[in-house]
């Protein structure tokens, strides 16, 4: 994602012959297209809620309890936060988005479940 954000942000500064010091008085968001911003949302997204994934991961890894459904969740996890991204860095339709993020949280929830019963 950082990759794809940085490509298409830097291409359309370019394209509309911008300055850097035009966002001192401007966000990206008022001056760049949308589909260009949606990337860099996505991007910001990414340092929130899978932030909570990697410290469950961890967890369950250091109590021995990362294999079995904690594995299979885990790796269903990072398949829907893929497909999130996809869709936000895309097409970004709110609705779709939002229920493969709720279905990512479902899965998210489970994990610190099972964390929490690994723990006890």
């Amino acid at each position: 994602m950082w990759f794809w954000l940085y490509k298409t942000r830097i291409a359309a500064i370019k394209e509309a012959k911008l300055n850097p010091d035009d966002f001192l008085e401007k966000s990206p968001d008022e001056v760049l297209p949308r589909n260009v911003q949606w990337k860099a949302h996505n991007y910001n997204h990414l340092h929130e809620a899978p932030t909570v994934f990697y410290a469950i991961a961890i967890t369950l890894a250091l109590l021995g309890a990362g294999d079995g459904l904690a594995h299979y969740l885990a790796w269903l996890y990072v398949a829907l936060r893929v497909v999130h991204s996809l869709i936000q860095a895309t097409v970004n339709r709110v609705m779709l988005r939002f229920q493969v993020f709720a279905a990512s949280s479902l899965v998210l929830f489970a994990l610190i479940l099972l964390a929490g019963l690994a723990a006890v």
